[in-house]
């Protein structure tokens, strides 16, 4: 090798390795890259139980770290015989929002930027046009006249776009219909964002921030442990509650009663009577295919 060669081809390595440099820079900036036992984590449904529990400490401790505060984490599973809908009463709901901030605070969703799971739309009576409808609205007292409300969130589709769309099956559905997503699994292509007719999924853009006091410790792997930048999140039905036999967080709050949660599988269930006997008056997007779990109804 002459010595102009050699210089020829030693600026060619530098330049390759800068260029490398350059494109890995933005992964060694990350606050929360993921340390080797979160790469090397096996897919959800291919750990075993004692996988599993492993796993469950492993996240205790790092929220430990960051927070200060020994969390709670359960797997929690479908129970048998069980598949939920939600039944939302359009005349009594009055826009106060209430359910949106008990399902950020529920599911430990981040405050800066603050993810919501809910979006309450306003549209004037005799209207239902949710494309341009209002969320932003912030009158004086609710609710408004001449408006109603029309709250709206993963709709928990028996025939969910987001799951056919996703690459690495990060997301999928369960027996008791409940759509998830493995957090740790998931790439962050937001192909499931684009595919969702319901604007219900959200992307960690940035890491998402959560005040240490303010911290649900109650978790669930597929539920409201504290996610990564970078990731998907959407509702999951409050799994950490619903699975452990309670309602969902914006379901105990509302104040005028308007939401309404159960097993369709159960003939004796609120939700299966109002179905049965309550002017049904939409499934959102039916047109679509989806076939949503979540129902919206009148009291006449």
């Amino acid at each position: 090798m002459t010595r102009r060669s050699f210089l020829r081809n030693s600026a060619v390595l530098a330049t390759g390795l800068a260029a490398v440099t350059a494109s890995l820079k933005p992964l060694f900036e990350m606050s929360d890259f993921p340390s080797a036992a979160q790469f090397m984590q096996k897919y959800y449904k291919e750990l075993t139980p004692d996988e599993m529990a492993k796993v469950l400490n492993r996240i205790e401790g790092e929220v430990e770290r960051q927070y200060g505060i020994r969390p709670h984490v359960r797997d929690y599973k479908p129970l048998d015989g069980v598949e939920y809908v939600y039944c939302l009463n359009l005349t009594r709901c009055i826009g106060c929002r209430k359910c949106v901030h008990a399902c950020v605070a529920e599911n430990n969703q981040s405050r800066d930027p603050e993810i919501q799971y809910i979006r309450v739309l306003r549209m004037p009576h005799g209207s239902l046009d949710i494309d341009n409808a209002e969320h932003n609205y912030a009158p004086d007292k609710v609710p408004e006249k001449g408006y109603f409300y029309m709250p709206v969130q993963c709709q928990q589709c028996k025939n969910p776009p987001c799951v056919k769309v996703c690459p690495v099956h990060a997301t999928w559905q369960e027996t008791d219909g409940i759509t998830v997503v493995d957090y740790n699994w998931c790439i962050g292509c937001r192909y499931c964002e684009a595919a969702c007719p319901y604007w219900a999924r959200r992307f960690n853009f940035a890491k998402p921030s959560i005040p240490k006091d303010r911290l649900n410790p109650e978790m669930s792997y597929l539920g409201n442990r504290p996610r990564m930048r970078g990731v998907m999140e959407k509702c999951h039905f409050c799994i950490q509650r619903t699975r452990a036999g309670r309602y969902p967080a914006c379901v105990e709050v509302c104040p005028a009663g308007a939401r309404k949660f159960g097993n369709i599988l159960d003939p004796d269930s609120e939700v299966s009577y109002i179905l049965k006997n309550k002017r049904v008056f939409i499934q959102l997007k039916e047109e679509m295919g989806t076939s949503p779990r979540f129902f919206y109804y009148f009291d006449v």
